[in-house]
């Protein structure tokens, strides 16, 4: 924030900066992954969004087929009536070495829930799919140290040449030439220069009342990720609720009275006990009868300690956010889980190895992570790739549907300052997936909507391989829960990750 003990002379060159708060659907993973059919192109996208509306948003597309010669994107709303209006199509550029992969860049000029059609064309015909984006102002950009103080350089010459032409000409403009001025042009010289001092002042005064009041508009608009606030009530139910009334910028909602169903839920609350995150739930409240946006969960047995919350929600608009909290628990006895709330567990984070690719299923049989030899890198996008075997070590034939999903995995940093819940069709929710192509024009090119976004029927087979797209946002050692059906149970495996 800027303080008014700055020096007045200085404003040009102030610099206002707030910390990014990173959040959308996720909390500090803001880039866009995505995974899915344009038609009969199979496409893997990521859209790496401003930090600053309006700003501009870098999208790379790699198609799996070659027979995807043009890309071409259109940003606009997620909803509303502007959704039924898109722009112009703008080609990407194509890669010279690999004409597969496709590159560019956008404006995203609205916060809140935009999307962006990618339209594919080439051998097979053309395809269409929408990309939900969850655009935020995430911090207000700095004025550049050079630029401010060549402001400041062109604003002390302003002020002292208004001074200086004021005096020269109340003193000298009205002798003849090569006179020289008297006292009494003197004097009235330097009322001429006192005056003009006084109204260059006043003229700064009002541009620093102006900034100030820039300032906090721009900083009002900074979107501060949500918290929530829990407690539990009688007989070890979960209350849930949105800690402040107004604690987003533009974009978010007030409060979680306006949601709609994604996964047939209204929230997806995850549960994960700090620090080790040995203990993992992936529950779902349900709103209290009383209404007012407040969400009851009852709670499965559990350890006595500290645990950190994270629930993602999805507003009418298509805008989807994660809430945060933390609350210290006792002992729970809980009660047993049921539907699609899940657990699971694994070594304490400080014992693991980080290094490990299979895992133990309670039910028997085991998760492998097809992780390869390759080095894990922040900010490069990949495929994470997960087989489910049996107890002899067979691909698993008993694989079902997890909430229309062939698997959810959550992605979350040692500290708790990342976390992302990624699906098949990458980190989009699946809410505003639908939304964005049920806005695609009606009697288009685009495939059905199961196919867009990695849904499967409750009656179709689901694979033993299960794959997320995702890019880590910065280095650290991360810890990635995957969760998938088999038989009626859902199990968990656990894996960790060390980021470069």
């Amino acid at each position: 924030m800027i303080k008014r003990r700055v020096p007045l002379l200085l404003l040009p060159a102030l610099v206002l900066l707030a910390l990014p708060s990173n959040a959308g659907a996720h909390v500090g993973s803001p880039d866009v992954f995505f995974e899915g059919d344009a038609g009969p192109y199979h496409l893997f996208v990521t859209i790496r969004v401003p930090q600053v509306i309006p700003g501009i948003a870098e999208i790379d597309i790699r198609s799996r087929s070659r027979a995807a010669r043009t890309m071409a994107i259109a940003p606009l709303s997620l909803s509303g009536p502007s959704a039924r209006y898109a722009p112009v199509p703008e080609v990407l550029g194509a890669s010279k070495t690999d004409p597969q992969f496709f590159q560019g860049a956008f404006w995203l000029v609205l916060a809140g829930g935009m999307q962006v059609r990618i339209l594919a064309d080439g051998a097979q015909g053309k395809g269409e799919v929408a990309v939900p984006v969850p655009a935020i102002f995430q911090r207000t950009l700095g004025m550049q140290r050079s630029f401010g103080a060549a402001m400041f350089i062109v604003l002390l010459i302003l002020a002292l040449g208004a001074v200086s032409i004021a005096r020269a000409a109340f003193r000298e403009g009205d002798l003849e030439p090569g006179a020289s001025p008297g006292p009494a042009q003197e004097r009235r010289g330097r009322w001429a220069a006192a005056l003009t001092s006084v109204l260059v002042l006043a003229v700064l005064y009002g541009g620093a009342r102006w900034w100030y009041s820039e300032a906090r508009l721009a900083a009002a608009a900074v979107y501060v990720q949500p918290r929530l606030a829990a407690s539990v009530g009688p007989g070890g139910a979960l209350l849930l609720r949105r800690e402040v009334a107004r604690d987003a910028g533009a974009g978010a909602a007030d409060a979680m009275d306006d949601l709609i169903l994604d996964h047939d839920h209204l929230m997806h609350l995850f549960m994960i006990r700090d620090p080790e995150m040995d203990r993992f739930w992936h529950l779902h409240p349900a709103p209290t009868p009383a209404g007012r946006g407040e969400f009851v969960q009852d709670l499965p047995g559990a350890p006595a300690g500290r645990y950190r919350l994270f629930a993602d929600i999805v507003h009418r608009s298509g805008f989807s956010e994660t809430l945060i909290g933390s609350i210290e628990l006792p002992e729970i006895p809980g009660t047993p889980l049921a539907g699609d709330d899940c657990e699971g567990a694994g070594p304490p984070l400080s014992q693991s190895s980080g290094g490990a690719n299979a895992f133990a299923l309670p039910g028997g049989g085991r998760m492998i992570w097809e992780r390869g030899d390759a080095r894990l890198r922040a900010a490069q996008a990949m495929s994470f790739r997960f087989r489910v075997e049996d107890a002899t070590g067979a691909p698993a034939s008993d694989m079902e549907p997890y909430m229309g999903m062939a698997g959810h995995a959550e992605f979350v940093r040692a500290d708790f300052t990342v976390f992302a819940h990624v699906h098949p069709a990458g980190s989009v929710s699946m809410a505003a997936m639908e939304l964005a192509q049920r806005s695609l024009p009606e009697g288009g090119v685009a495939a059905p909507l199961g196919a867009h976004a990695g849904m499967v029927m409750p009656e179709e087979r689901v694979a033993p391989d299960v794959s997320f797209p995702y890019g880590f946002p910065q280095p650290g050692t991360y810890r990635i829960f995957v969760q998938v059906k088999r038989a009626g149970r859902i199990e968990t495996g656990v894996f960790d990750a060390t980021v470069e």
